[in-house]
This record gives structure tokens, C-alpha cells and sequence, in this order.
């Protein structure tokens, strides 16, 4: 009997241990991220920001986003793309529009690793504001409105984060519900 009973145990423990193990992956856009995986790998298993990895791939940045880093990077999802004006994304993928896409897209990365505890850290120092330079070189504001952490851009748009702390072996996704544009 106490065999069984202890046998019972460790299946239990270990049904537990790789049920817990199992949800350490954050999931985005109905995948897995794997921490092992630059940034490029994981968002294009995700079905959120197809819009997001095609305008990655039009402006060329396909290459920079697979290298070391590390990278920062505010991905906006599908349904942030499709708040824009009709015909916008299809304008900016054309060819002749690279280097206006490229902007907007080196406005969401920030060089660095920044996860929220490191946001939260330079909001707390910025007395509850924290200024971002991204790769492009403009600015982003970081704030907390309640537990939502929130970004501005330079044209006053605001943007919330809506999955935070999506590791990559290069850097950090945090998905965020629009798009942020630059001056």
C-alpha cells in the first residue's frame, strides 16, 4: 500500500512538474516563444503579427532582427496594423516605400534588453515617466496606468502593452495594440 501511494506520488509530481514546465513559454498569437529563438523565429509563428513580419521582411530588416542584438522591440499586432487608414500598410510595402517603412519599424526597437522590470525601473527614476530612444532615433514615452503599461509616441499616439516579457535568445518582444509613429 505505501508503494502504491508513493508510486501515486511521483506520477502526480511529475505530471505537475512538466504541466508547470510546459506553461514557462509565453504564447502569442496562438504559439509558443521560445526563449531559445531570436526575434524573427518566434514572430513568425505567430498568427497575431503576419502583418508585422511581412513589413519586416519589406523593409529589409529580416537579417538585423535574427543578429545578436540585443533588441527591444514594441510588435504591434494585426489588429493594431488595421487601425491605420485604409491602405496604408499596402502603401508602405511597396518597394519605393522602404525607407518610410523602415523608419516606422526602427521606431518599435530599442537597443538593449528591456523586460517590464527594467521599464518599471527607469519609470520609477523618470518620477513616473521614462523616455526611450529608439533605434531610429526618436523618442517613446513609458508610463503605468494602473497595471497597463502604456507608450506614447512622438505624433501624441498612445500605445498599450498587451503581453509583456516575451523573451528571445536576442532580445524582448512586448506586444503592444497600435502602432507608434514617428515625427
Amino acid at each position: 500500500m505505501k508503494r502504491i501511494f508513493l508510486s501515486a506520488i511521483v506520477v502526480i509530481t511529475i505530471a505537475f512538474t512538466t504541466q508547470v514546465y510546459a506553461q514557462k513559454n509565453p504564447m502569442v498569437g496562438g504559439a509558443e516563444m521560445y526563449p531559445t529563438k531570436n526575434i524573427v523565429e518566434n514572430a513568425i509563428n505567430s498568427k497575431d503579427h503576419t502583418t508585422l513580419v511581412a513589413a519586416v521582411s519589406a523593409a529589409g530588416l529580416v537579417e538585423t532582427l535574427k543578429t545578436a542584438g540585443p533588441f527591444t522591440v514594441f510588435a504591434p499586432t494585426n489588429d493594431a496594423f488595421a487601425k491605420l487608414p485604409a491602405g496604408t500598410v499596402d502603401m508602405l510595402v511597396k518597394p519605393e516605400n522602404k525607407a518610410t517603412l523602415t523608419t516606422i519599424l526602427t521606431y518599435h526597437v530599442v537597443a538593449g534588453k528591456m523586460g517590464s522590470k527594467e521599464i518599471a525601473t527607469a519609470i520609477k527614476a523618470g518620477g513616473g515617466k521614462a523616455e526611450l530612444t529608439t533605434l531610429q532615433g526618436g523618442k517613446l514615452w513609458a508610463w503605468m496606468e494602473g497595471k497597463n503599461l502604456m507608450l506614447k509616441d512622438e505624433k501624441g499616439g498612445m500605445a498599450k502593452v498587451t503581453i509583456k516579457d516575451v523573451f528571445q535568445s536576442n532580445g524582448v518582444i512586448h506586444v503592444i495594440d497600435t502602432v507608434l509613429m514617428p515625427k
